[in-house]
């Protein structure tokens, strides 16, 4: 059966996204990284929400713009939207809740991971208890605003069991279970 892993690189104050979803604060910590690298061997799938599909991205200007990791995975993408795009998208299924989207992640990800991208989309499948993983890649900057890796009003406390710590010239990766 399939893992649900909310991975996502994170400054050191907690934003995933900067101001109005800015993305280009990740560029210059985009080095090699064997545990993401590890990751995408074992993507099965992703999840995505609509704002993080149609999002910025730091790829923006490149060959790779508007590929999963840079253009280093390929496979099937579940976008949920209560607006999909009225013509098709290669590769991309568009999926009215995430409970749903879930479903057919799960079953295209096999063995693998379904991966997870978007903050919003992470907290859904938190609250549902669906999400078995976190992966944070944190990068040595300090955005001050923006998107934060998690957020719910009125809070939720979440306990993590720590899987694996590791390091990098950019960033320094933090991998968790989620207990339930």
């Amino acid at each position: 059966m399939s893992t649900v892993l909310y991975s996502a690189t994170m400054s050191l104050d907690g934003f995933i996204a900067g101001p109005g979803g800015d993305m280009s604060w990740m560029t210059s910590y985009l080095g090699p990284d064997p545990v993401v690298d590890e990751l995408v061997a074992r993507v099965g799938s992703i999840i995505a929400g609509k704002r993080t599909f149609v999002g910025d991205d730091p790829h923006r200007d490149t060959e790779h713009e508007g590929e999963p990791f840079g253009g280093g995975w390929s496979g099937p993408q579940f976008v949920v939207t209560h607006h999909p795009p009225e013509r098709p998208v290669d590769g991309i299924t568009f999926v009215g809740d995430v409970a749903e989207a879930l479903e057919l992640a799960r079953a295209a990800a096999g063995e693998g991971y379904v991966n997870v991208l978007g903050a919003d989309i992470a907290r859904q499948c938190l609250e549902m208890g669906a999400l078995d993983e976190i992966l944070t890649c944190i990068v040595p900057v300090l955005l001050g605003d923006g998107v934060r890796l998690f957020a719910r009003p009125g809070g939720m406390n979440v306990a993590l069991d720590r899987i694996r710590i590791s390091h990098t010239d950019c960033s320094t990766n933090a991998w968790y279970r989620v207990l339930r």
